[in-house]
């Protein structure tokens, strides 16, 4: 191997005086084209239909930031108290976005490839289909991931974003085909049921991420962007408040010691 093709690279060339990304010049880019639209060049390789962005930018503002509450958020907020710098804050947070907290949109993509990829006979559809995934779920004992929220009975962000979906199906620059799974996951959720498990963020967000052709490592990697960008305003809120080490409670709440 040679040394120079150590990190070979379809991405960006860097030569003196020269920066491309995926063959266009950086010079070409900057002022022309949405920070959005960089996204999309740079981890597929061509610029969006003006559609295809705006589907990937409503799910991008849709996860920005969820309050004190999110673990993520707090654990940058406190890590910003103990004197690290803002990189180190925000890096804090990330670290904490794992299976349980902030990868629910990768998990939830995965089971909506399942029901888009599965061969349904004459004898099924998918409302079928997603009832017995349902079924699955429940006889293990596990929540499906995507629907359901712990703080919102109907998250606010849902419906918003999958309007915009369907306004992309009718326009034919998606086909749909994920949608129609999450609604059928959401239906099979909600028979029989008093309360219905209304599809959150992560549902909403894994659909617009599988109608775009993304594959589901990357439904966690655009969330930890967007989230990113909260934590960097609550990390920089957090440090001028003056605040130093600052734990997970009040110091007046001592918490319960069980022997």
């Amino acid at each position: 191997m040679k040394p120079e093709d150590w990190w070979t690279t379809s991405i960006t060339r860097i030569e003196p005086g020269v920066i491309e990304h995926r063959g266009v010049r950086v010079e070409e880019l900057i002022g022309t084209i949405s920070f959005v639209e960089m996204i999309w060049l740079m981890v597929r390789g061509e610029l969006p239909e003006p559609e295809r962005a705006e589907l990937l930018e409503a799910a991008l503002v849709a996860s920005t930031d969820h309050g004190p509450q999110a673990p993520s958020i707090a654990i940058a907020r406190m890590a910003s108290t103990c004197g690290v710098a803002m990189n180190n804050a925000i890096a804090s947070g990330v670290n904490v976005l794992g299976d349980v907290h902030g990868g629910a949109g990768e998990q939830c993509l995965e089971l909506l490839n399942s029901l888009t990829d599965a061969e349904i006979d004459a004898d099924s559809d998918i409302d079928t289909e997603a009832r017995r995934l349902v079924s699955g779920f429940r006889a293990r004992g596990e929540h499906v991931p995507g629907f359901g929220h712990r703080f919102h009975p109907r998250d606010p962000r849902r419906t918003p974003l999958l309007q915009m979906v369907e306004k992309a199906v009718a326009s034919g620059f998606v086909d749909g085909r994920h949608l129609n799974a999450g609604l059928a996951i959401e239906r099979a959720l909600a028979a029989n049921r008093e309360r219905p498990v209304p599809m959150n963020i992560d549902g909403a967000t894994a659909i617009i991420y599988g109608e775009l052709g993304f594959q589901p490592p990357m439904a966690r990697g655009l969330f930890v962007l967007s989230r990113s960008v909260g934590m960097l305003a609550h990390v920089w809120e957090e440090s001028q408040s003056g605040s130093r080490l600052k734990g997970p409670m009040p110091p007046s709440i001592l918490p319960t010691f069980q022997q």
